[in-house]
């Protein structure tokens, strides 16, 4: 007679079983008439994780998210929440799961106010000053500065981003999918936001977190899921993987180290003196008394927190805001303060807005087409259009900077943002411009692409080009500038030497604290002086 043990002894309670995964997706395949964006694509989350998807530009991430969102049906595989199999058709069935998203790509309604896009989300039957109050409290708790009265329209790329992740936390989720959710964020409201996301995870809520910052993800998620080609490459803890392993999974190789050399900079080719501008609206920001110089062969960085003038800043430099008296913008030492855009670009100006689909690019047209926004040398005297001049020179840009597109004349908004951002970029380089103005110039680029936009900067300033940069991401700044500014409710700060820029001291300045900062540094230069000028007098005597 045999004996079996049984699986607990008499009057214990059974050990309860573990939950089952938050999400589970089993062999999805998505396929489209050029690629196949997803192929046998596998990835579980379990409860209460943060969970990394990485991957370079094109690599299936957003088709897969989408996925998961209802926003694109799978044409092959399963997806179960919480154990339960489920087809989710829409975003509406999606957010009735539990599951929120902050598009790459943001979702709201320009005529309407930021209160009037976040309802619209949530219960109908809530009133819209209730709606207001959970915004501003929202904000509050994770210091994002959103007014909800505002129109949509007037807000920056950096302001909208703030209001789709408000609007994904109030609907309190059980899967919440954030797309670089951080590009916006001085590096304290980073931390602050990581504190954030932490708390979340530990009440159960599952994080699917997409970044290409490898350090962020090292530090803030528990799993990771690499995705190249469309295809699952790995499954790790980012936590005990290195920047390097993490680019390997990724690209297959770690990204070409930066080679930074200093600088040998000529004339000024931008100077900009005394530039006041009042708000074109009621909510713009007043720039006040801002002065700044670009010499050629030397990149200048701007760090600042979205919606502090940047924008206001970038019309009047790149001529769509024509306000300015002439002499507060100089190019190339022309007066261009009342000149427009093709004036400035006559004069060696070349601009890429942090916009890619609708100031960037037509999304509807064709990426050769889209040159001619900026570049008219495939354009004859009579005004007609040298198509094969004009594909040639789409072909170039896209094998330079390796675009991924179905062609050259694959509509603009088909490309992953990453790929459209570095079409639009290198269609500015490739002009060889005298002056390059850049916005955000890898917002949502992957790691690879990012060192090859950001040597192909350092590359045109080698050339003599004057390149200003505006950018959120402090660590790129740092890569690439020579001189750094911040802007900060509209003020420019003095100018500080790459050298002598700290993380810490930068990010302080972003909250406008450079004054005392600044005549502390004057303080110490006069004692250094006073005290040299001591032992200069005592070896005298």
């Amino acid at each position: 007679m045999s004996s079996t043990v049984p699986p607990c002894a008499p009057g214990a309670s059974p050990l309860p079983e573990p939950p089952p995964p938050r999400l589970q997706l089993t062999g999805i395949t998505k396929r489209y008439p050029a690629v196949v964006a997803n192929s046998g694509v596998s990835l579980t989350v379990q409860p209460g994780e943060i969970h990394a998807v990485l991957g370079e530009n094109g690599a299936g991430k957003s088709t897969l998210m989408k996925i998961i969102y209802g926003a694109v049906q799978p044409d092959e595989g399963s997806v179960q929440f919480n154990g339960q199999l489920v087809q989710v058709r829409n975003p509406q069935e999606a957010r009735a799961l539990g599951i929120a998203m902050v598009f790459q790509h943001f979702s709201l309604f320009d005529t309407l106010s930021v209160a009037e896009n976040v309802w619209l989300g949530l219960d109908k039957s809530l009133p819209l000053s209730e709606v207001t109050r959970r915004i501003n409290a929202k904000a509050a708790e994770y210091g994002l500065d959103v007014d909800p009265l505002r129109p949509v329209h007037t807000l920056s790329v950096g302001e909208m981003q703030r209001v789709e992740i408000i609007r994904a936390l109030l609907a309190e989720p059980k899967v919440l999918i954030l797309d670089e959710p951080t590009s916006v964020l001085t590096p304290q409201a980073v931390e602050k936001l990581f504190v954030v996301l932490r708390k979340i995870a530990a009440e159960g809520c599952s994080i699917l977190y997409i970044s290409h910052k490898l350090h962020e993800i090292r530090a803030l998620c528990s799993a990771c899921t690499v995705l190249r080609g469309g295809q699952v490459t790995g499954v790790c803890d980012p936590r005990e993987e290195s920047n390097a392993s993490l680019s390997r999974l990724m690209i297959g190789a770690e990204p070409p180290a930066l080679e930074y050399r200093a600088a040998h900079t000529g004339a000024p080719v931008l100077r900009v003196q005394g530039l006041n501008l009042a708000r074109a609206d009621q909510f713009g920001v007043d720039l006040i008394d801002l002065d700044l110089e670009v010499c050629a062969g030397e990149v200048v960085g701007i760090a600042g927190v979205s919606g502090n003038g940047q924008k206001e800043l970038l019309y009047a430099l790149s001529g769509e805001d024509l306000r300015p008296a002439p002499e507060m913008v100089q190019v190339a030492g022309h007066r261009a303060g009342r000149l427009g855009p093709r004036e400035r670009r006559a004069l060696g100006l070349h601009f890429v807005p942090e916009e890619r689909l609708g100031r960037g690019a037509v999304p509807s047209m064709g990426l050769a087409h889209n040159l001619l926004l900026t570049r008219s040398d495939a354009v004859g005297a009579l005004g007609w259009i040298d198509m094969g001049k004009l594909q040639a020179q789409a072909q170039r840009i896209i094998e330079r900077f390796r675009v991924k597109a179905g062609g050259v004349n694959a509509p603009a908004q088909s490309l992953s943002g990453g790929n459209l951002q570095k079409f639009i970029v290198g269609r500015e380089i490739d002009a060889r411009p005298q002056l390059l103005i850049v916005s955000q110039p890898t917002w949502g680029v992957d790691v690879g692409a990012a060192q090859q936009i950001r040597a192909a900067l350092l590359a045109l300033r080698d050339a003599g080009c004057a390149v200003l940069v505006l950018s959120e991401e402090l660590e790129e700044l740092f890569d690439i500038s020579d001189r750094l500014y911040v802007i900060a409710k509209g003020h420019l700060s003095p100018p500080v030497a790459r050298e002598q820029a700290t993380v810490e001291r930068i990010g302080e300045w972003m909250s406008g604290l450079w004054h005392a900062d600044v005549q502390a540094h004057l303080a110490r230069n006069r004692d250094q002086l006073n005290a040299l000028d001591q032992e200069a007098h005592h070896a005298q005597a």
